[in-house]
Formats: C-alpha cells, sequence, structure tokens
C-alpha cells in the first residue's frame, strides 16, 4: 500500500507536470450568473467653513517734499561812469562879402556854341 500512495503521488506530480504543456480546446461557455445588488451610496460629506480673507493693507503716508531753498540775492550793477564834458567847437568864421557880377550883355538872335573847358 506504500508503493500505491507513492504511484498515485507520482502520477498526479506528472499529470499536473504535462498539463501546462498540452493545451486542449475551451469547452461552450456556462450561462451568465444574476447581477448582484448595487450598494447604498454612502452621504456625502460637508465642506469646512470658508475662512476669510484678511483686511487690506493700507498704504504708507506720502512723505512731504523738502522746502524749495531761497536764492540768493542779486548782485547790484556798478554805477556807471559819466561821460567826459562835451568840448565846445570852435567860432564859426564869417563869409566874405558876396561878388557882384558883371553888367549884363545883350544877345543877337544867333546861333550860340559852347566849348567845354579843357582838362
Amino acid at each position: 500500500m506504500k508503493y500505491s500512495k507513492l504511484l498515485i503521488a507520482a502520477t498526479t506530480a506528472a499529470t499536473l507536470a504535462l498539463s501546462g504543456c498540452f493545451s486542449l480546446p475551451a469547452g461552450p461557455a456556462g450561462p451568465q450568473g444574476a447581477t448582484g445588488a448595487t450598494g447604498d451610496t454612502g452621504a456625502t460629506g460637508y465642506t469646512g467653513a470658508r475662512g476669510s480673507t484678511g483686511a487690506p493693507g493700507y498704504t504708507g503716508a506720502t512723505g512731504s517734499t523738502g522746502a524749495t531753498g531761497d536764492t540768493g540775492a542779486t548782485g547790484y550793477t556798478g554805477a556807471t561812469g559819466d561821460t567826459g564834458a562835451t568840448g565846445y567847437t570852435g567860432a564859426t568864421g564869417s563869409t566874405g562879402a558876396t561878388g557882384r557880377t558883371g553888367a549884363k550883355g545883350s544877345t543877337t538872335g544867333d546861333t550860340v556854341v559852347i566849348v567845354p573847358a579843357s582838362r
């Protein structure tokens, strides 16, 4: 009996070892099983409260502009020098007596030829 168990075990081991080498065609498909019931949906959790946004920060005060410096005093121009005294022109000389022209001659109705003075 000891050998018969050993023989059965060896045969089973050989069958399993050889079954991986041989493939047989699949048989017809069996009937489809019933679909199981869908479980209940769990309750939706609550969303936490929304946090507040912090208050807006204030802008710092605007700095003042420094005082404007005064302009220095305007310098004075020196006194204007006087022009020297105007010299006098000498006395005007008298004109000599007016000369008299000679007696007027008479003309004849003839042609008069004027000859210019030579240079």
